[in-house]
This record gives C-alpha cells, sequence and structure tokens, in this order.
C-alpha cells in the first residue's frame, strides 16, 4: 500500500506550552514558526507510520519580549547552539474511539528523552478548496529539567519563579499532499 503523506496547515495549526509563574499564575508560550509532517498507510489516521515535529527556538513569543530573549538565551533553549525543537514518533497507538497516544522521542537543548503525548483524533474533511484535512488536539507534560532547562531562581518567601512542568497544547490540521 502506497503510504500518504501529510503536512500541517500553518494558517489552522498552533504549539502553546503553559508554565507556571511563582507558582499562582500560567504563562502561556507558542512557537510561530514550526512544522508537522506524519505519514500513513491510510485516508483515516488510523497508523501513523511517521510523525515529526520541529520548532524554530528563535521564533519562541510569550508576548514579552524581554522573557523571549531570556527564553532564548543560555539560562533555557541556548537557540544559539540548539536553535531547534524536535520529536520523532515511534509509535501511534489507539487507546479508545478516537483517543490515541503518540510516543515518541523530544530533542531539546541536545538532550533526547522519550515522552508519551496524548492525542484526539477530530476527524477527517474535505476543505471547500478540495484539500483532505485531519484534525487533532495534542496534549502531554514534560520537565524541563530532563531537558536542561534548568535556571530557576527563589523569591524572599522562598517561592519558586518557574515551575519545572511544562504543559503541551497542539493544535494541527494536517493536510493531505499529493
Amino acid at each position: 500500500m502506497a503510504t500518504i503523506k501529510w503536512v500541517a496547515d500553518p494558517a489552522h495549526s498552533e504549539v502553546q506550552f503553559k508554565v507556571k509563574h511563582l507558582m499562582i499564575t500560567t504563562v502561556t508560550g507558542y512557537f510561530e514558526k514550526f512544522t508537522i509532517e506524519a505519514e500513513t498507510s491510510d485516508d483515516q489516521f488510523t497508523d501513523a507510520t511517521k510523525v515529526t515535529f520541529t520548532a524554530d527556538i528563535n521564533t519562541i513569543n510569550t508576548n514579552n519580549d524581554q522573557r523571549d530573549t531570556h527564553l532564548k538565551s543560555a539560562d533555557f533553549f541556548d537557540a544559539e547552539n540548539h536553535n531547534e525543537l524536535r520529536f520523532e514518533g515511534t509509535r501511534y497507538e489507539n487507546v479508545g474511539g478516537s483517543d490515541y497516544k503518540l510516543h515518541g522521542d523530544l530533542t531539546i537543548r541536545g538532550i533526547t528523552k522519550p515522552i508519551t503525548l496524548n492525542v484526539e483524533f477530530g476527524g477527517i474533511v474535505v476543505d471547500p478548496y478540495g484539500q483532505t484535512k485531519a484534525g487533532f488536539t495534542v496534549t502531554g507534560k514534560i520537565s524541563r529539567k530532563e531537558f536542561g532547562l534548568i535556571w530557576n531562581a527563589v523569591t524572599e518567601a522562598g517561592s519558586v519563579v518557574v515551575s519545572d512542568e511544562i504543559r503541551l497544547l497542539v493544535e494541527v490540521q494536517l493536510v493531505k499532499q499529493g
């Protein structure tokens, strides 16, 4: 059977992360430039034989220029030496109905660790332009310290400034190629 290739529609996709600040509020950030590619053996996305995601660290945006500059620095992502975040899927498994688990390897700052993401498959439609699209909501959590993002500070009262846990939220529309 032929392999079907899919790529992200950037106008209808977004990659966000959320992190606790001072342990009392959540700051949301996103990547302005990223790619998502997938390969399947059928049109219904019952499998994914290949899933690749990359994000350009230099396009990180938290709606605060000073914070974004700090995130790109060696204290966090070290964009000068590691300008890309990368995920390579290794297994896509149905866990019931439209719910899937996507297992793979995430690389940040040159450190690669296995992670598992929750995937909700929204379905397949043909848009008004004749393009076949597949929709997904992807969520997960990672420990930033496991990837070398260890900077932190403590307030006078002893509170941590930035939490270790990073929540991931990806809304993606993939477009069937060919």
